[in-house]
């Protein structure tokens, strides 16, 4: 496939209360909706299946663990799959993901059409601090929770178009978007779970964090000439609020479907895969113009050094 209509599923709230199956009852719905709209792929949000877990402090693995999933599909996911490989579409989701030997990822999955898993993405760049932080307004505890990916940024040929994924925190680190576009990728698949006030700066507010959310991946997109769809679980999650704006952007870095709420709303654009191609042969045509023996600090080093 060549054209995809691409489905951006943003969720609203889900509270620390919510089974898995309701959960997964809304996302159907969406997935239904999507169906109704054409749609070959829906794309979820990160962290779809649960409340955003890492604002809470917990001492007690056994209690960390009940937020993750120990295989996928499993029984709660499962009518998800189904009603997607029966409507004969893709769909993307994120998840927290317990492995057999007891590593723990923040995780997303993207499946072709029959259902059928085809590409995986662990989070690279980890947000948040590890131990409780008394000088935060919240916690944000992912780096105590999950370990960073081990899968790097890599692509995935799904039904003819090379599909690639990063999740929340990672959209904002161009290398990130650079690593993929480097194998060809054509379309950019992200969730988020982003808090409307940052914990260390309450004077950010909530049209700042929008503003820095879409231009990190309509620059994304365009600098490396790739489709991307950005992805929110959204409102008021047990009395702590994240932020909207999910976006399907062009090729070209112009947004060209946007959600206007904080509850589940369906996006939809018709995505020519082949407007890829102009901005790759072009000015972002990397064999031509990359000059690598300048970037060595880029892998050399971590911190700022002079």
């Amino acid at each position: 496939m060549r054209e995809w209509v691409i489905g951006g599923a943003q969720m609203g709230a889900i509270q620390k209360s919510d089974s898995r199956e309701s959960v997964v009852e809304r996302m159907v719905s969406l997935l239904d909706q999507a169906a109704e709209k054409g749609c070959d792929l829906v794309v979820f949000p990160e962290l779809a299946l649960t409340t955003f877990f890492p604002r809470w402090y917990m001492e007690e693995q056994a209690e960390v663990d009940t937020w993750f999933e120990r295989e996928m599909p499993n029984a709660a996911t499962q009518p998800l799959f189904d009603r997607a490989r029966e409507k004969r579409i893709a769909i993307s989701f994120g998840y927290a993901e317990l492995t057999p030997e007891g590593r723990h990822f923040n995780t997303s999955i993207v499946t072709n059409r029959d259902g059928e898993i085809v590409g995986k993405y662990r989070k690279i760049h980890l947000p948040g601090h590890v131990e409780y932080d008394s000088e935060r307004d919240f916690q944000h505890l992912e780096k105590r929770y999950f370990e960073p990916g081990d899968l790097g940024f890599e692509t995935f040929d799904n039904e003819g178009t090379l599909m690639g994924m990063c999740i929340c925190n990672d959209r904002r680190w161009p290398e990130t978007w650079r690593v993929m576009g480097l194998q060809g990728v054509e379309l950019v698949m992200l969730g988020y779970n982003t808090p409307s006030i940052n914990s260390q700066n309450r004077g950010e507010g909530l049209e700042k964090r929008l503003y820095h959310s879409e231009l990190s991946v309509t620059a994304g997109a365009y600098q490396n000439a790739t489709w991307g769809v950005a992805v929110a679980k959204a409102g008021v999650e047990d009395g702590f609020p994240l932020m909207g704006g999910s976006i399907i952007v062009d090729p070209d870095g112009f947004v060209v479907a946007r959600a206007q709420t904080e509850g589940d709303e369906l996006i939809t654009a018709t995505c020519d895969m082949d407007l890829c191609q102009f901005g790759k042969q072009t000015i972002f045509d990397f064999a031509r113009h990359r000059r690598i023996e300048h970037y060595g600090r880029i892998t050399s080093q971590v911190g700022v050094e002079r």
